[in-house]
Parts: C-alpha cells; structure tokens; sequence
C-alpha cells in the first residue's frame, strides 16, 4: 500500500511547482517595467553612444513608456532594433523577475574614418564593417581620403575579400589592411595621421611628425602590407636618427627589398633593405 504514497508525493510537488510558477509568471507580467539597467562594453575611449542617449532613442521610437507592464515589452523587437544601429556589434536585451530589464551592448571599434569620392564620411571598424557617422561623438582615428569609390551603403570588407569582381573594383579592403595594420600598432598609431589614395592606385601616408610622404604603393595582400611596414620601421629606427626627420621629402616602400628616399633638394637614395 506504501508504494504509492512516494509518487503521490512527488505528483503534488510537481503540480505545486507549475501553480507557483504560473502566479509567478502571472504576478511577472503584471509588474509595471521600471527604466532597463543599461550595460555598455566599449574597447578603448570610443563609444559612439551613451546609457541616456539609447534610453532616449528607445523611448522616442515607442519602444517603452512609462507605466507600461511587463507583458507589453518586446523584447525581441527592441534587441533587433538596437542591432540594426551601425555602431552595435552584439546585444542582448532580456527580463528579470520583478520589474527589471536589461539591455547589454558590445560597440563596435573604429579604427579609420573614410571621406569616399562621393562626399560621404564613415568610419571602418575592427571587423571591416561600416559605421555610420555621429552628430555627437567623434572618434581618433586615422583619415583616409581620396580616389576611395566604396559607398556607405555597399560591400562591407568581408564582402569584397570574398568576391573577385568586387576586389577589382573596390578599394575598402586595401584601406582595412593599412588602417587596421596602424591601429594595431603603437608607433605606427604615433606616426602616421592620414592614408591617402592616388588616382594612379597608389596609397600614401601622412605623418603625422615630418613633412615627408611615404608611398605605400598598392595593399593588396596581409603579407604585403606588413612586409612595407615592417621595412618602414627599419627605415625610421636605423636611418631617421643619424639623418633627420627634415631630410626627406618623399620615401616610397614600392620597390621589392629597398626604400628609395627623395631628399629636399631632388637627390634620390636608394636603401637597400
């Protein structure tokens, strides 16, 4: 006869448990939402949007209003929306028991801001993907401008580097080695200021101390890029010291295994490396 008292038992939990949980549940989506703890994660010093900022841009969309029950809070159209905004990477948006909510943001890291031949200005993130300009932040980074026909709302990097037509017509992937090459780098970050690219296809960089150019040439390939570069530190560690910052007008990285230098007063050197 016992043996069926233990079962009975764990029955009458089990439905004590779905009954708890229903008021619960119930009690849950009566509860009016109070403001979402906003919780954003920003890499370096440039965060393109603030707590009070999103709150701002949330409530004026409709999203939430005072007063509102948990029952009416979508959660999954506020994540969405939050993730169609340029300067978002990741997000999580979700309900806690009682009347909090959270809204978890990763922002994106720009590394380069472009000015494109259509007088459109952007910025270029770590992962290759565009972002879209603000009226009230501003990041430093390094300026690329010139021959750059990529618009706005084409091709992320990705994109291009996986399309031979598009790689033979676009110029951001050539932009992203270079940018992402400098900003990963502290004295290239101190160096260079602006990436400028020549109707001839050549990228040249602007120092940001000196008055000389350096002519990158093409960015084609990872490993090109960091061969140019890594002569370019060579250069400025072994020769900039005994020679001067003013000496050079023009040092170009074109050319295989030397940097061939043109001075002030026209004379070009050639340096092999």
């Amino acid at each position: 006869m016992r043996k069926w008292i233990k079962p009975v038992l764990w029955s009458l939990f089990a439905i004590g448990i779905l009954v708890v949980l229903y008021f619960v549940e119930k009690a849950q989506q009566e509860a009016i939402v109070s403001k979402p703890d906003i919780v954003i994660h920003v890499d370096g010093e440039n965060a393109f949007i603030t707590q009070e900022e999103l709150y701002e841009r949330l409530r004026s969309k409709g999203f939430f209003a005072p007063g509102q029950k948990h029952s009416e809070l979508d959660v999954q159209q506020i994540e969405e929306h939050i993730r169609s905004m340029s300067e978002v990477k990741e997000v999580k948006v979700f309900t806690r028991i009682g009347e909090n909510w959270v809204i978890d943001i990763v922002m994106r890291k720009p590394i380069a801001r472009i000015f494109n031949l259509n007088n459109e200005t952007y910025y270029l993130d770590e992962d290759g993907y565009k972002m879209q300009i603000s009226d009230l932040h501003t990041a430093r980074v390094v300026v690329v401008s010139g021959n750059i026909p990529d618009r706005l709302n084409k091709e992320n990097v990705g994109e291009i580097i996986n399309n031979d037509s598009l790689k033979s017509i676009r110029k951001l992937d050539d932009v992203y080695r270079i940018s992402n090459y400098v900003c990963k780098d502290p004295f290239l970050q101190s160096l260079v200021g602006q990436i400028h690219l020549k109707k001839n296809g050549d990228f040249v960089l602007i120092p940001l101390v000196g008055g000389q150019k350096i002519i990158f040439g093409s960015a084609q390939t990872d490993d090109e890029v960091k061969s140019k570069f890594e002569k370019l530190a060579i250069f400025y560690e072994e020769a900039i010291p005994y020679e001067g910052w003013n000496k050079y007008d023009e040092i170009s990285l074109k050319y295989g295994n030397q940097i061939v230098c043109k001075r002030a007063d026209g004379y070009v050197e050639e340096v092999e490396m």
